[in-house]
């Protein structure tokens, strides 16, 4: 009897759960040795159930039960912070990823249920229109949800800064491309959705700023929605299927470049060119979906790569007419530009210094400051504000700790998050926050349309009068 008894007492481990992240991502989650590294360096730790550590080691374990029914997958920001930092080289957001799934695939309800209906909506959007549509998104999100007075006065003013077009951009690759007759010699340029809505003035400051530097850039006709941080949540072959569309079409067109400001849908195309690289049957897959044979010739680039390496930071400076000399600014590249390194190719991916570069080519003074790559919690603005608020706000007090009297970014996603967000915060001095192309507009002497001061909800052009760049 006493057998008996302890045998009841003897927990089981089962490596069915070990077993099915294996054979869809190629994890091994034995190898993770609890480091605690992923849970120490998560920007949003505080706000989970469980640490990423603990939900490894309840896969481990095969608890199925901690594992699938936790907060935390659906709560994982997907900055790529753990995926970078982890000794053993897991991809622990795609785990998270693949947790949140494999929940919904078991009939279990989602524990963040505003999680899931941002990604339903976000893919419904891309589904109908090639875009993404961000007004019939939110409108989706406040229906399902019953918020329909959350963030209100932050949106009140982003339609009066006419932020959010009226009807869905439209996006569908054509059947036959023919080779651009400025393949040669110009760079494809792929603006990603929030250039098309809510960060037009990236978009016009880039045109506007490549132009002057003679940087010919070409935006090839029909491109659609890269998948964001959804595609990846929801379906991961749309998430390879989305990118590779688009690089198909540069690379039909002849194009041996394309450049991207949006640091998501950077990440969203390296990480397919990764995935196919890495997997055959990824490759062959996407092929198939998409009915071309990818020929793997397109370089995806960064908008900042792709000026330092076409122009350069000593051309540059021959071009500025207002040296922006009495301006102290930190650079902040967010998450998604240099993580993993082995998806962005990113050199320095905890310390890049390209943005500072550019900055201090038009004469501003770069401050130093340990904030460069730390998360906004962009991939949560819609679902969680309370998150990004904090997250962000954080970012501004270190920048005024820094010295900085501005913040210039390179994502739309940090922008709006940095930007249109700091009026919840009730700052008593609000800090201006700039695309970087903004700013070298204004050290190129370019127009009022193309530096496009009059669309950030932080006006930046009293502090741009205050140090003689405007008049």
């Amino acid at each position: 009897m006493a057998t008996k008894t302890a045998d009841k007492n003897i927990a089981s481990i089962s490596t069915d759960l070990a077993k099915r992240i294996q054979e869809e991502l190629g994890e091994n989650v034995f190898l993770c040795y609890q480091c605690v590294k992923c849970s120490g360096g998560c920007p949003v730790n505080e706000y989970f159930d469980w640490q990423p550590n603990q939900i490894m080691r309840a896969v481990q374990l095969g608890q199925e039960d901690v594992a699938l029914d936790s907060e935390t997958p659906w709560l994982c920001a997907s900055c790529q912070t753990c995926s970078t930092r982890c000794p053993q080289g897991l991809d622990i957001a795609a785990i998270m990823d693949f947790l949140t799934r494999e929940a919904i695939a078991l009939g279990k309800k989602p524990n963040v249920k505003i999680v899931s209906h941002f990604n339903k909506a976000f893919m419904r959007e891309v589904r109908l229109w090639g875009r993404a549509y961000e007004l019939g998104m939110i409108a989706e999100i406040k229906l399902r949800t019953g918020n329909l007075t959350g963030d209100l006065d932050m949106g009140l003013k982003m339609i009066a800064k006419n932020k959010f077009p009226l009807f869905p951009s439209k996006g569908k690759p054509p059947r036959n491309v023919e080779r651009h007759e400025a393949a040669d010699t110009a760079v494809a340029y792929y603006p990603g959705c929030s250039l098309h809505a809510t960060s037009k003035e990236f978009d016009i400051s880039t045109r506007g700023v490549c132009e002057a530097l003679g940087l010919d850039l070409v935006e090839p006709e029909g491109w659609i929605c890269c998948g964001s941080s959804a595609a990846h949540r929801i379906d991961p072959d749309e998430a390879i299927r989305l990118p590779m569309e688009n690089l198909a079409l540069v690379e039909k067109a002849g194009f041996k470049e394309v450049t991207m400001p949006c640091a998501m849908c950077f990440n969203r195309h390296k990480t397919a060119q990764f995935d196919i690289r890495k997997s055959p049957d990824h490759k062959q897959k996407a092929d198939e979906a998409i009915e071309y044979e990818y020929q793997d010739t397109v370089q995806v680039n960064t908008l900042i790569d792709t000026i330092l390496e076409r122009v350069g930071p000593e051309k540059i400076s021959t071009h500025v007419k207002k040296p922006l000399e009495n301006l102290k600014v930190v650079s902040y590249y967010g998450c998604l530009l240099t993580r993993p390194p082995q998806i962005t190719e990113a050199k320095n991916p905890e310390n890049p210094t390209g943005l500072d570069d550019l900055m201090s080519a038009l004469g501003a003074e770069v401050k130093d400051w340990s904030y460069k790559t730390s998360c906004c919690g962009a991939s949560h603005s819609l679902t969680r504000p309370d998150v990004v608020l904090n997250l962000s706000k954080t970012l501004i007090d270190h920048a005024r700790e820094a010295g900085a009297d501005a913040i210039v970014v390179a994502c739309p996603l940090c922008y709006t998050n940095l930007d249109a967000r700091q009026t919840q915060m009730k700052l008593e001095n609000p800090m201006p926050i700039l695309f970087f192309t903004q700013l070298m507009a204004i050290a190129l002497d370019l127009s009022e349309k193309i530096t496009v001061l009059n669309k950030n909800l932080i006006d930046p052009r009293p502090l741009m009068r205050e140090k003689g760049l405007l008049i």
